[in-house]
């Protein structure tokens, strides 16, 4: 039986049946990101989006879905294209369930390929972009041991790309643990220079031919 769901989304991509570039923003809302943080983050995410509908082509092909993570995991905005997403205003509480939230973005993503083959749209490799102040609080450590060793197993089979980003006192080492990739630390408060690099990142990407894009170094960063 079709729900109005999967209905909607054939009718989407027949629509619109240009390749996909599917990001996930893994937003961590836990207690510790309240003030600035949160509001530097929130107009963090609407540059992404500005920057990307200017792009006719990146606007049309790259796919955002916004997790936030704190006490619990929510889905705040499912895949969506660029032209179409609208940047939510995230709001803080409650602890760090990192590891759940990882989990459940590799899950939709699974999905989400699962759905591109169905309806015949071809896809790049998607990307995960998790922005977090700390490091996992309030959750079984078996949890993020199954989280870790899925993103290893994914980046190894090319699957997912997945970046680490730490913003003021995030624990560097043990977010190392748990991705494959160096995780790189936010210069202050600096997320406009950070997404303006991943919609040029998802800008390339969408134009290019081929899965596998090396990114640029992020500006606003330090390691």
């Amino acid at each position: 039986m079709t729900t109005q769901a999967g209905l909607d989304e054939t009718i989407e991509f027949a629509e619109n049946p240009e390749p996909r570039c599917p990001c996930v923003l893994l937003l961590d809302t836990s207690r510790s990101m309240e003030g600035e943080p949160i509001a530097a983050l929130n107009a963090g995410v609407r540059t992404f989006r500005d920057e990307l509908v200017r792009d006719p082509v990146a606007s049309r092909r790259v796919e955002i879905a916004v997790i936030s993570f704190d006490s619990d995991v929510d889905v705040v905005q499912p895949f969506i294209t660029a032209n179409l997403f609208q940047a939510p205003e995230l709001t803080v509480r409650g602890f760090t369930s990192m590891g759940a939230a990882i989990n459940r973005a590799l899950d939709m993503i699974q999905a989400r390929k699962s759905l591109y083959r169905a309806n015949g749209i071809a896809y790049f490799r998607p990307w995960v972009l998790m922005i977090t102040d700390g490091e996992p609080h309030g959750e079984a450590d078996h949890i993020v041991q199954e989280a870790s060793q899925r993103i290893h197993a994914e980046e190894a089979a090319k699957h997912v790309a997945f970046f680490a980003v730490g913003v003021q006192n995030a624990s560097m080492n043990r977010l190392s643990q748990i991705v494959v990739r160096p995780p790189v630390k936010l210069d202050g408060l600096n997320f406009h220079d950070m997404f303006v690099w991943l919609s040029a990142s998802m800008q390339r990407v969408s134009r290019s031919q081929v899965d596998e894009q090396i990114p640029l170094p992020m500006p606003g960063t330090k390691s």
